[in-house]
């Protein structure tokens, strides 16, 4: 039976992006596959297919006999394959060790203690990882990743390995390390059948089935030997190897195949000029890394000259330093016999630079792309026409120069930023890896052109690479590894210094020479395959107990048996949940940024929302004018001061100086008493007094004219008494408010119940809304998408270590209530507890909601504050009384949990009740978490598009 048959597979992204086109393919079982072809070209597309982790939009894809498109079938198949993510370490966690990875991944098959920590400490022991069980896994090297990653693979002894270009950007020992290795390990299971995708064609020559992929189709599917008897011209490369590459050149169209018969005229330095550029001791560091360390050596004007190196090493900040974009940390850097200063525009003119990532502008078309490139490098005005058209010719863009860079093929692209980086004849080019991802035919053609403006222009050329086939190609060449400079000079005069027979061989004795770790990994291998047992006893036990298990019984055994059935299968569920919620622990208390903010942020909002925020309306300043100036108008204005509604009473000459003071702000009442204000007293007359009152803010202008009213009431029934006149001023009925909760009538005692609310919606909903779009972005989502757990399993388990950060917070913002702001729990703690518990898994469930939604992390932390924070605040009764909340409004503040806490939290804080009067409310809570944990469930699918 055939491992994989995929059958008339297409896959688009969008509406225009064919990444498949009618795909029909058979991998035969129990050997190896390599599936080879440049970047964009579907192989990434067909082996997610493959291993599950995308939806098939038309045709079938079989594995293992099972059906792809089935959800059973896939479900049952996940335990039997491995998929290995494209990019160095993408199915890691930076901040678990080594063996904590291992261990979760097993966790995530569900295998039990004793397997799973042997299964581990094989792996370790085959990979020579043992002793760096303990390292963080962003700490380790490149190599070390991809080899922790295939750890992780086969942790659950698969049946199918599915590696996607496992070894692009790691240094030839580490992939020389990687592949023996894998070789070792697949001994221990000669069924298992290893699928592997490269854009590194000499690499594929090493596997027995080969299938070639370009533009979304199937070039051949056939065994490497009969592939390269029919294609190659020649079956040996230079290299003494099968010459896979020439045989693919073959198959590819005629349009994108590569020059086989290109080679590089030999370079003549001019010795009467100075180096191009010259570095000494160069040093770079961040903190305590040493990105770069003591670099030093020459570049003549008009030499190619590469640098050779894995990712990581250190190219890309040498070159940055040389261009000034990056301040040297030490040692000093020459260019055209000028020290290269940080920052330096007459450097930067002098220098064209190609970063490793595009840096054009997609809505920009190619000819407008290179006008704003003419004009960032200060070309005249009357001139850029002219170097316009000149560089559209020269780099064969002149058919395309209308198009947007979006629609070019990636070889065109690259042409288009070489253009831009050559528009204003610069004297030096640096190239950062720019032939990464191209067909040959591309890459071929771009250093066609870069030969030519090295000899014919005599332009200096830096290019950094991690193609052994374009080393060779450059004139001079530095090995560099770990920031350092392991060799410079001509590549054939390296390689015969090491008495290798390819360069890449040579490239790994000096790799061996520098490095402590350049051990046969094979050996080991062997060795930890030959002192293991031939199968886990758990599987062993497991098999024998499922032969027994089918026996006929009575039926109360049956349903017993299907009791225990039934725990076991909620352990196992639970188990799988606890593995993502101990990894997202982990996670947390190692991140301290996340950390901070997640316990750090919330008494930040009580603090500022409890001493900054007030609905107390006391001390407003006021003024007085007074024309009287008896001891009636003094009695009247002490009312005023004596009360505590204002205070800092200012004395005003004149009525002119009324509007500056409220206009300025400096007074919200201005008093005003006329001259005849005792005599009218006196006569028993009713006297006439002006107020003035600030109305910019018309919630603040009521509430003095209630002041107003009722400072002059208590006024009139005083100076009543004192006259002793048989005047009954009170009235028939009398009615005297009196406050139930809150007698003081004292804003603070409705803020704190609204801010613990705020801070337990806030933080936690921010939180979690980091959780999922995190995983997308760094990738590690995959594991979830290609291993047995549910998205309810992940997001719970992602849930849990939030939900207890947030409710240990809890605590601390009660305790900063009672004892620092002074606002005790009049009722019932536990009942507020029960409360802010079953509030923090809404919270947290919502961010979760929103995470799965979202594609970046800044758009999921944004829309979380604003879902969250406009419910919160305006309608949940913290701002305003529910009750005078209509109409959308209401209904907005009713489908959010905070409205509902906040009752709860009032309640226990100032009116005094207990957990019974909050059963309504906790249920509604408690709805409204399991309704976000359901639509997050629906969000997330288990499968990408």
């Amino acid at each position: 039976m055939p491992a994989v048959v995929v059958q008339n597979v297409s896959h688009r992204y969008g509406k225009q992006t064919d990444a498949l086109k009618n795909v029909s393919v058979t991998v035969p079982a129990g050997t190896t596959i390599g599936l080879v072809g440049p970047d964009g070209v579907g192989k990434s597309t067909l082996m997610s297919l493959i291993a599950g982790m995308k939806k098939i939009q038309t045709g079938t894809v079989q594995v293992l006999g099972k059906d792809m498109g089935n959800k059973r079938d896939r479900e049952q198949l996940l335990n039997k394959v491995a998929f290995m993510p494209q990019g160095l370490g993408h199915n890691l966690y930076p901040t678990l060790s080594v063996m904590e990875n291992i261990d979760f991944h097993a966790r995530l098959f569900s295998i039990d203690k004793t397997a799973r920590q042997a299964r581990i400490d094989r792996l370790l022991a085959a990979t020579d990882l043992l002793k760096f069980k303990d390292r963080p896994a962003g700490k380790l090297s490149g190599g070390m990743k991809q080899k922790l990653s295939l750890c992780c693979a086969l942790v659950h002894d698969p049946d199918l390995l599915i590696l996607d270009e496992p070894t692009t950007g790691v240094d030839p020992l580490s992939r020389q390390q990687f592949w023996t290795l894998v070789n070792a390990l697949r001994g221990e299971n000669p069924n298992m059948t290893v699928m592997v995708s490269t854009a590194y064609i000499d690499e594929a020559s090493q596997f027995a089935y080969t299938i070639a992929m370009n533009d979304g189709e199937i070039l051949i599917s056939d065994t490497t030997e009969n592939v390269v008897k029919q294609y190659a011209n020649h079956p040996l490369d230079a290299e003494g190897r099968p010459n896979l590459e020439e045989a693919y050149n073959t198959l590819l169209p005629e349009n994108k195949r590569g020059d086989t018969s290109f080679s590089v005229p030999p370079f003549e330095p001019d010795p009467n000029l100075p180096p191009a550029i010259e570095a000494e001791n160069l040093t770079k560091r961040f903190g305590d890394f040493v990105a770069v360390n003591h670099v030093s050596f020459s570049i003549a004007q008009g030499e190619i000259f590469g640098f050779l190196g894995s990712n990581g090493c250190g190219k890309s900040t040498t070159m940055k330093m040389l261009t000034g974009l990056l301040d040297v940390s030490e040692g000093t850097a020459y260019l055209l016999g000028e020290p290269v200063t940080g920052g330096s525009m007459e450097n930067r003119l002098k220098v064209g630079y190609m970063s490793q990532a595009f840096s054009l502008y997609e809505e920009l078309s190619v000819r407008g792309n290179l006008k704003l490139h003419a004009r960032l490098y200060r070309i005249a005005e009357n001139e850029q026409t002219r170097y316009i058209e000149q560089s559209l010719a020269t780099f064969d863009l002149a058919d395309v120069a209308d198009k947007l860079p979006a629609d070019l093929p990636l070889g065109i692209r690259q042409r288009l930023q070489l253009a831009a980086a050559c528009l204003h004849q610069p004297k030096v080019l640096i190239l950062d890896e720019p032939t990464s991802g191209v067909d040959p035919a591309a890459r071929d053609m771009f250093w066609k052109k870069l030969v030519a403006l090295s000899r014919d222009q005599r332009i200096t050329i830096f290019v950094s690479t991690h193609f052994m086939s374009e080393a060779l190609r450059c004139d001079r060449i530095s090995l560099m590894h770990q920031g350092n400079v392991l060799a410079v000079g001509k590549p054939r005069e390296l390689q015969a210094q090491k008495g290798a027979d390819t360069f890449e061989e040579a490239f790994i004795a000096y790799l061996v020479d520098a490095s402590d770790d350049g051990k046969n990994t094979k050996q080991n291998a062997q060795a930890a395959a030959a002192n293991s047992p031939p199968a886990d006893a758990a599987k062993l036990q497991t098999a024998a107990a499922s032969e027994n298990r089918e026996q006929p019984n009575k039926k109360p055994l049956k349903r017993r048996q299907g009791l225990w059935a039934w725990l076991a299968l909620m352990w196992a569920w639970l188990a799988l949940m606890w593995a993502f919620a101990n990894r997202e622990g982990k996670e947390l208390r190692r991140d301290k940024i996340r950390l901070s903010f997640a316990l750090i942020g919330p008494v930040v909002i009580m603090l500022t929302v409890a001493y900054a925020v007030s609905f107390d309306i006391n001390h407003l300043n006021m003024a007085v004018i007074d024309y009287d100036q008896s001891t009636e108008s003094r009695e009247l204005i002490e009312y005023f001061d004596g009360s505590p509604y204002f205070s800092g009473v200012e004395r005003l000459q004149s009525s002119e100086q009324v509007q500056t003071r409220l206009k300025s702000g400096d007074a919200k009442l201005i008093l005003e008493i006329p001259s005849h204000f005792a005599a009218d007293m006196k006569q028993l007359d009713r006297p006439e007094i002006n107020f003035y009152i600030d109305g910019s803010a018309p919630f603040i202008a009521e509430n003095i004219k209630g002041y107003v009213t009722g400072i002059l009431l208590t006024y009139a029934r005083d100076k009543v008494h004192q006259t002793g006149l048989p005047i009954d001023a009170r009235p028939v009925v009398v009615i005297e408010p009196r406050f139930l909760y809150n007698q003081g009538f004292a804003s603070i005692y409705a803020i704190i119940p609204g801010t613990l609310m705020l801070a337990l919606i806030l933080i936690p909903a921010m939180m979690t809304a980091l959780g999922v779009v995190r995983e997308k972005e760094l990738g590690s989502i995959t594991n979830l998408y290609t291993s047995p757990a549910s998205t309810t399993q992940f997001l719970v388990g992602k849930q849990i270590p939030y939900i207890l950060t947030a409710f240990a917070s809890y605590f601390v913002l009660v305790w900063m209530a009672i004892v620092i702001v002074g606002v005790p729990v009049k009722g019932s703690f536990i009942g507020l507890t029960v409360g802010a518990l079953l509030l923090v898994c809404s919270a947290t469930a919502f961010g979760l909601w929103i995470s799965s939604m979202m594609k970046t992390q800044v758009s999921a932390v944004f829309a979380t504050a604003v879902a969250a924070m406009i419910p919160a605040l305006n309608f949940s009764g913290f701002l305003y009384p529910l009750s005078s909340i209509t109409g959308p409004s209401r209904v907005v503040g009713e489908l959010f949990p905070a409205a509902y806490f906040q009752q709860v939290s009032l309640g226990a804080f100032t009116k005094g009740l207990g957990i019974e009067n909050f059963a309504r409310h906790y249920l509604i809570i408690l709805g409204f978490g399991v309704v976000y944990v359901v639509l997050a469930s629906l969000c997330l699918q288990k499968q990408e598009q």
